[in-house]
């Protein structure tokens, strides 16, 4: 059975992922131990930047998960803090990508999803850093999309603002999380299964690739 590869798939959007996969055959990557919900996931810690990947047989699809939010003036963002930024959005993806490259392209029907941010449009102030490093994973996306044609899809989520443990200390009471619900066109901001639901949208369509999909709350396209 080919398996999907969930990198940080124990929480948040990960988790969600793989909550609505348990009767796939799906492995997971994060740094801590997790306990599996289902007997068809199996289970690894590592830092996917440590570059000391299992070997799996029938990978058909990859999502990875892992993001950061560092919100701080420009002036305040230090070498580290854009280092950082790339390593965990950008870096990771690509050695995960790298190892398991010929897997992915001996199966039917293969994906990569990765995730972006509606900041990278919208031009959001105290963004600079993860902007940056989440504007060169869109380009990654493009640049693999064309280059693994006919083989490997490779799409991009753009969420906004989305209610997970990541995002606890932006929506620490539930006065921040109205006012960031009444920021947004919908009126609302993402929950991980609006996410979840969408990266299973593009595992199962197979001609999409090469788009940044924005679930946003219409905060990309619409003046409300």
């Amino acid at each position: 059975m080919s398996k999907i590869l969930i990198v940080g798939g124990t929480k948040g959007i990960g988790e969600a992922i793989s909550n609505e996969l348990l009767d796939k055959e799906c492995v997971l990557f994060s740094r801590e131990s997790y306990e599996v919900k289902s007997t068809n996931h199996t289970h690894y810690s590592l830092d996917v930047n440590d570059g000391n990947f299992p070997e799996i047989e029938d990978i058909k699809s990859i999502i990875y998960c892992p993001g950061t939010i560092n919100l701080k003036p420009f002036r305040s963002l230090k070498d580290v803090d854009f280092q950082n930024d790339f390593d965990v959005n950008v870096k990771g993806a690509v050695k995960v990508i790298q190892h398991y490259q010929r897997q992915l392209s001996k199966a039917e029907n293969a994906s990569i999803i990765l995730f972006s941010t509606v900041a990278v449009t919208q031009g959001m102030p105290f963004h600079a850093s993860i902007a940056a490093s989440k504007g060169a994973l869109e380009g990654l996306t493009k640049s693999l999309a064309a280059e693994f044609a006919g083989k490997i899809r490779v799409n991009c989520i753009a969420p906004t603002l989305t209610n997970t443990p990541l995002a606890s200390g932006i929506l620490r009471n539930e006065e921040a999380v109205k006012r960031s619900n009444d920021r947004h066109p919908s009126k609302r901001i993402n929950t991980a299964s609006d996410i979840a639901s969408t990266a299973i949208f593009l595992l199962q369509n197979n001609n999409i690739t090469g788009q940044i999909i924005n679930v946003d709350g219409g905060m990309s396209t619409l003046k409300v």
